[in-house]
């Protein structure tokens, strides 16, 4: 199935206290490893931003479009609303922008099963991930009653949409230590994702 992703690069860093996008895990930033895993993917890569960032090094990329929140002030929420509208396909893997430890099998097993639903997304106990997860242009209509509701959290769609839920046990089958799931936020964050890169993190 051909699908887009959109990556949700809006956040504004402030717990870590600087652009977190730009912080290096080995040699290759945040932005280009999430970019880099799910290019394989994707037709095109829809980067979206909440302040007009245009990250120049992708300004003459075909493959890549760099777009700004339609609604601003929305969160990630809004990002989505954005990333499904500039989407020319029905189907969008979203992601965010701070998840260094994509699994690809994963994502290509979540896309396989992703047909006839409007969101797919992982579960461990009773976490969703809804920024690892595909959406259909569908769920522009339940975001439009998010909005009127002031609701901002993604998980409000799931009151509103088909949902394919992926299991832990499915997970499990591609990524055991759920290092998908990862996420930069504060400089303990980023530190201990540098530590798993270089191998050096046995508790994790």
């Amino acid at each position: 199935m051909e699908i887009n992703c959109i990556i949700l690069a809006g956040g504004k860093s402030v717990r870590l206290g600087r652009d977190k996008l730009v912080e290096k895990i080995g040699t290759t930033s945040l932005l280009a490893q999430v970019v880099s895993s799910v290019q394989p993917l994707s037709k095109k890569i829809l980067i979206v931003t909440a302040n007009e960032r245009t990250f120049a090094e992708y300004a003459n990329r075909p493959d890549i479009a760099v777009v700004s929140d339609i609604i601003p002030g929305q969160g990630s929420l809004g990002g989505l609303y954005t990333g499904l509208t500039c989407s020319d396909l029905r189907y969008n893997l979203v992601l965010a922008a701070d998840m260094p430890f994509l699994n690809v099998p994963l994502l290509r097993y979540m896309i396989e099963v992703s047909d006839g639903f409007d969101c797919t997304l992982p579960r461990i106990g009773s976490q969703y991930e809804p920024l690892h997860a595909i959406y259909s242009k569908e769920c522009l209509d339940a975001i439009n009653i998010l909005f009127s509701q002031q609701q901002k959290m993604i998980k409000g769609l799931l009151n509103y949409v088909k949902v394919r839920v992926i299991g832990r046990d499915e997970v499990d089958r591609f990524d055991p230590g759920h290092l998908s799931f990862y996420n930069i936020n504060t400089a303990d964050d980023l530190q201990k994702a540098r530590e798993i890169a270089e191998g050096n993190c046995p508790s994790c």
